[in-house]
């Protein structure tokens, strides 16, 4: 949650600064005799013609500088901008109205990334829940005899012939629990698994991998999310 959070806010700075660097060029776009204020002919002019400048105020996040598109609505909108009374908008009423649209839309941001993080959450704790009882189902279809350890000769025959085994340690996520399932590598997989060394993996090892393969796809799901976020 950390790494998220220091994420959220480092993209926050970046698009701080390109929305204030596109919000001083759209004022500039608008102030065609640059005297460093907007006039109503001026923005009349920009609202119908240049396209960046639409574009800008359509998505700023201040709602009476998107007023400004609508004919309606333009004369009400000014009236707000314009906070000194003088006819125009200058850098300064810019600027506010600007920090007020950054602001929302900032706000915007945080509250996207808390649902997002809810959401991860929810996936979570839907696919550990999901993960763990497909092992515990796992380990049940080897331990045929019941007996709480799983044998070299369990294990073996499931690899063979139980499709839900074979399914399940092929995508575990722990390398070792894989190669079970490729018989030039069992007997050293067995033996790493089988960390006090009894001859058979006991729940205690089986859950001690399985950790590792559940750390292991977790993570993978992590970066799959951010991919999705991203785009």
């Amino acid at each position: 949650r950390e790494r998220r959070e220091r994420a959220g806010q480092k993209a926050d700075q970046e698009f701080s600064t390109e929305f204030l660097s596109a919000a001083r060029k759209v004022f500039e776009m608008i102030d065609v005799d640059d005297s460093g204020s907007l006039d109503k002919a001026e923005i009349v002019t920009a609202v119908k013609s240049n396209q960046k400048v639409i574009k800008f105020l359509v998505n700023c996040g201040n709602q009476n500088l998107q007023y400004l598109l609508v004919p309606s609505r333009l004369e009400s909108a000014l009236a707000v901008l314009d906070t000194d009374r003088d006819g125009h908008i200058d850098a300064t009423e810019w600027e506010e109205a600007i920090e007020t649209a950054l602001s929302n839309k900032l706000a915007a941001r945080a509250a996207k990334r808390e649902l997002q993080a809810k959401a991860a959450t929810k996936e979570i704790e839907e696919f550990t829940a999901e993960f763990r009882s497909a092992a515990k189902k796992c380990f049940e279809l080897i331990d045929k005899d019941g007996g709480g350890t799983l044998s070299k000769d369990e294990i073996v025959r499931a690899v063979a012939e139980e499709p839900q085994v074979i399914s399940f340690l092929k995508t575990c996520g722990d390398e070792n629990l894989s190669f079970l399932l490729h018989p030039p590598r069992l007997a050293k997989a067995l033996e790493i698994l089988d960390t006090d060394k009894s001859g058979e993996v006991d729940v205690d090892e089986w859950e001690t991998a399985i950790n590792r393969g559940l750390a292991k796809r977790l993570e993978g799901l992590a970066v799959e999310r951010e991919r999705r976020e991203r785009a």
